[in-house]
């Protein structure tokens, strides 16, 4: 007799609150590994995350139930009632994010399965600051973690953070970031779509319009390049993203005259990176950033900032420079443009590293085996 599927008849709901990147690219990304397994997977989230990420193309079901990406009281009592009725035949949940844990782990305390496995993933640090808003967070976040069976942390530092914050069972688990396709135009069409002329530097950003990612950094940096002797011609930085700080950005682009393009959301990702001649991430923390994680496989030269998870993620595969330091931004990517021979062997290097990471059929299969674990053999009840 054929041996059953590892998860077959297992229904399993992965959780997740507004999402524009990473997060639903992740859940996107494994489903196709769960039905594979045998499991009835399904997606419960904000109708808008179905719309984006289409993660009903790969044979899951989707209910939407939305799960803001903010602390809303009122929103998130309907959002708990919405998980529960969408999670009621469901044999394990899984949550990604905090705001989903959040909601997850009340939908669980409320409903009649108490004892439904709760696994959490870890994506995300909480923003930096204080006041009553980051003690309210602090606490929400230490009851998530603490009503999770199993936390998977993207990167070390979330693991620690986790163990500190009472979890009872912690696993760093990377998140990879799915293959791009193969670039679509020549770097020259993009480059003459983008009005870069021939002998300027192409600089080229990814990711959401949010503080995290350290935009108003870049753009002191932009202002450093004009006039270095070693530069003649200021590179153009290419932001590919949208999000909260478009207006803010696009209005300091413009009072400043500084070389930046924004160019909202783009789908050519892969395009944009075999064009430039350097990838940027000035982010104020990730964890397993999928920019990050595209650039080194695109034979892109990387300067990313020395936080959270990235120096175990890119190791000397990158130029690393300090948080915040738009200094120290603007003269590691100066000191890469000016010597071709550098930026060549750093890309050579990312391209070397990113060889060593687990691709993203085995973060699939990591899952799968936790799933099993926390469930039991086919066949078995639930805990």
């Amino acid at each position: 007799m054929a041996e059953r599927l590892p998860l077959q008849g297992r229904r399993v709901t992965e959780v997740l609150a507004t999402s524009t990147g990473g997060v639903g690219t992740h859940v996107r990304s494994v489903l196709p590994a769960l039905l594979a397994a045998g499991a009835d997977a399904r997606v419960a989230g904000p109708a808008a995350t179905e719309d984006l990420f289409t993660f009903t193309a790969t044979g899951a079901a989707f209910d939407p139930v939305e799960i803001s990406a903010g602390m809303a009281p009122a929103a998130d009592a309907r959002a708990v009632a919405a998980l529960r009725r969408a999670t009621a035949g469901s044999d394990l949940v899984h949550a990604h994010g905090l705001r989903a844990g959040l909601v997850a782990a009340a939908a669980r305390r409320l409903g009649r399965a108490r004892s439904r496995p709760l696994v959490l993933t870890l994506h995300n640090a909480l923003p930096e600051g204080g006041g009553a808003l980051r003690r309210v967070l602090r606490l929400a976040e230490r009851a998530t973690i603490r009503g999770a069976d199993v936390v998977l942390a993207a990167s070390g530092d979330l693991a620690e953070n986790a163990w500190r914050q009472g979890a009872r069972d912690v696993r760093v688990a990377p998140v990879s970031a799915p293959p791009l396709p193969p670039p679509g135009r020549t770097a020259a069409d993009v480059r003459a779509e983008l009005g870069v002329a021939e002998g300027r530097p192409l600089v080229v950003a990814v990711g959401r319009l949010h503080p995290q990612k350290g935009y108003d950094v870049l753009l002191d940096a932009a202002r450093r390049w004009t006039g270095d002797p070693r530069l003649p011609v200021p590179p153009l930085v290419a932001v590919a993203g949208d999000g909260p700080l478009h207006d803010e950005l696009a209005r300091r682009i413009a009072d400043e005259q500084l070389p930046v393009r924004l160019l909202g959301r783009r789908s050519e990702v892969a395009d944009l990176l075999a064009a430039a001649d350097l990838c940027v991430l000035p982010s104020r923390w990730e964890a397993r950033s999928l920019t990050a994680q595209e650039a080194l496989r695109s034979g892109t030269p990387l300067v990313a900032t020395r936080t959270g998870g990235l120096p175990e993620l890119l190791g000397d595969g990158a130029e690393l420079v300090p948080v915040g330091d738009a200094a120290a931004l603007a003269e590691a990517v100066t000191a890469l443009l000016a010597d071709p021979g550098r930026a060549r062997r750093l890309a050579e290097a990312g391209t070397r590293r990113a060889a060593e990471w687990p691709d993203e059929a085995a973060t699939a299969r990591q899952l799968v085996a936790v799933y099993r674990e926390v469930l039991g053999p086919p066949g078995a009840g639930v805990p």
